[in-house]
């Protein structure tokens, strides 16, 4: 292909070149945004074992093996919305945990993204509104999430699952008119949809009444925790009324602080773990190819969307300078559909993008970590990790993008000299072994480490150890004496016209005869 080959050869006087141009003025740039000491870990966090929960707090759910919907005990109108939408077996989580949430308890429910959970926690909420009419008008149910995105999917389950009944929704989050989201909150909406900043903003000037809240639900919390909202859902929380149902949805549970929010939003609840860290994602072939730099890199990933077979793909970054440097130069080539996310992107621009994925305009995403939190983009089969996920829980993140409810993913990372230990520690904390391979015609000089040590991180030189003759025999260091500082040249005194006063000189002493 002539677009590739191009682009391989530097040497050639094309757009592609000054691209490069760009990606090497960023390099220095890049490096120092990413992990480069030689002893590269995972935060304490990611690898400590989770905080282990007592017996009052936490209690294993037993649940009976539902294969049809219809053995749900819910109402007819929700049976005919799944019905149409032409879903007869429940995913795993949905068969855990919907008889259960029907009793009322509260759950803690550990599982993966894409599994349909937001399903599993709806359709309880909408049977309980349908069946108990609330005299009092206020909001009854508040599900919190980390992102936009996100909150626009449950939100349109909650509308598609409901369509039947009469029962009302409603979204707030940031990037959209504050006016009208008051309006919304007026009315009352039987179900609300929000993200934590926005909320409390609105909960502080009194906007919002949440006394009459029969259901709360912390959906991907931990991704909450990871993006600083701790105690943004802890004081909503606090707001809500104290004699209710909470479910608390998360991917992992080893977040610092995780437990701790466990502790002061759920009641003795009933736990559900369904994946851990070290069994998700088993349907996802996980990949590593060396590279040597940025540029490299680059070249590979343009390998990769040329010869790989994928329906859509998603290339992570860790910067959105990097983000916005690899989507134009993708754009370069005819034969490939591109668009780029990242943090600081406004929200029209971001409903564009989100749209053009879902309409097939745009089949290749190039995002930061912080933009594809949340989303849910069907037939993705392909991620790419430009730069190395910063630590265990965000790789699961990212990879979690493919391989959905069961179906067949690819993930492949890039790695570079200053990635290895981090990959190594990656592949520890989930107990995996990445697949080494290599792309013909594109093998660079790096072939990772010469030794590695036992946790598979690279092995650097013993330093000597100083015996007590050495340390003898070393040249004392001698203080060297301080120079006195250099005199300021007085400064020479101002000429003063003679027998002129301009009324702005200072008073002067007049000279005493001798």
């Amino acid at each position: 292909m002539s677009g590739s080959n191009r682009y391989v050869n530097l040497s050639y006087n094309t757009p592609q070149s000054l691209i490069f141009a760009k990606v090497h003025q960023l390099s220095i740039f890049y490096l120092r945004l990413t992990l480069s000491t030689e002893d590269q870990t995972l935060p304490v966090d990611s690898h400590a074992a989770p905080e282990q929960a007592t017996e009052e707090q936490t209690v294993v759910a037993e649940t009976p093996v539902i294969a049809h919907f219809s053995e749900l005990d819910i109402n007819d109108r929700l049976l005919k919305a799944i019905d149409e939408l032409g879903f007869d077996t429940p995913t795993e989580v949905q068969a855990k945990t919907i008889p259960v949430a029907l009793t009322g308890a509260d759950m803690l429910v550990s599982a993966e993204t894409g599994s349909g959970k937001t399903a599993a926690f709806m359709l309880p909420i909408l049977d309980r509104f349908h069946k108990n009419k609330s005299p009092k008008s206020n909001t009854r149910a508040l599900v919190l999430v980390p992102t936009r995105e996100l909150a626009r999917q449950v939100l349109q389950q909650a509308e598609v699952l409901g369509k039947f009944t009469f029962i009302t929704s409603g979204m707030i989050v940031g990037g959209e008119d504050y006016k009208a989201q008051i309006k919304l909150l007026r009315s009352n909406p039987e179900i609300l949809v929000a993200t934590p900043g926005r909320l409390l903003e609105h909960l502080n000037k009194g906007e919002v009444d949440l006394s009459d809240l029969e259901v709360l639900v912390l959906d991907e919390a931990d991704r909450m925790l990871d993006m600083g909202f701790k105690e943004d859902v802890l004081t909503i929380a606090e707001a809500c009324k104290k004699d209710r149902q909470t479910f608390l949805f998360s991917a992992t549970l080893k977040q610092k602080g995780m437990r701790h929010v466990i502790k002061q939003v759920l009641r003795e609840p009933q736990e559900l773990l369904l994946n851990t860290a070290q069994d998700q994602h088993g349907s996802i072939t996980q990949q590593m190819i060396l590279a040597d730099d940025p540029e490299h890199k680059a070249r590979q990933v343009l390998w990769l969307l040329k010869n790989e077979t994928y329906t859509k793909a998603i290339i992570f970054t860790n910067t959105r300078e990097m983000t916005n440097v690899l989507n134009t130069v993708l754009r370069r080539e005819q034969d490939l559909r591109v668009s780029s996310l990242h943090g600081e992107m406004i929200q029209p621009d971001r409903n564009r993008v989100m749209m053009l994925l879902r309409e097939g305009k745009v089949n290749i995403l190039v995002a930061t970590d912080v933009a594809a939190r949340g989303l849910d983009i069907q037939g993705v089969d392909l991620v790419i990790n430009l730069d190395m996920a910063r630590n265990g829980d965000d790789y699961i993140h990212r990879i979690g993008r493919t391989g959905r409810a069961g179906q067949k993913g690819t993930a492949i990372s890039l790695i570079g000299p200053n990635e290895w230990n981090l990959a190594a520690a990656i592949q520890r904390y989930l107990q995996v072994q990445f697949e080494r391979r290599a792309i013909k015609g594109l093998e660079g000089h790096y072939k990772g480490p010469k030794k590695v040590k036992a946790n598979g991180k690279a092995a650097g030189p013993k330093k000597k150890k100083k015996t007590a003759a050495d340390k003898k025999g070393a040249p004392k260091k001698v203080a060297r004496p301080k120079k006195p500082a250099a005199k300021k040249p007085a400064s020479p005194a101002r000429a003063r016209p003679a027998g002129v006063d301009t009324g702005f000189e200072p008073l002067r002493r007049k000279k005493t005869p001798a």
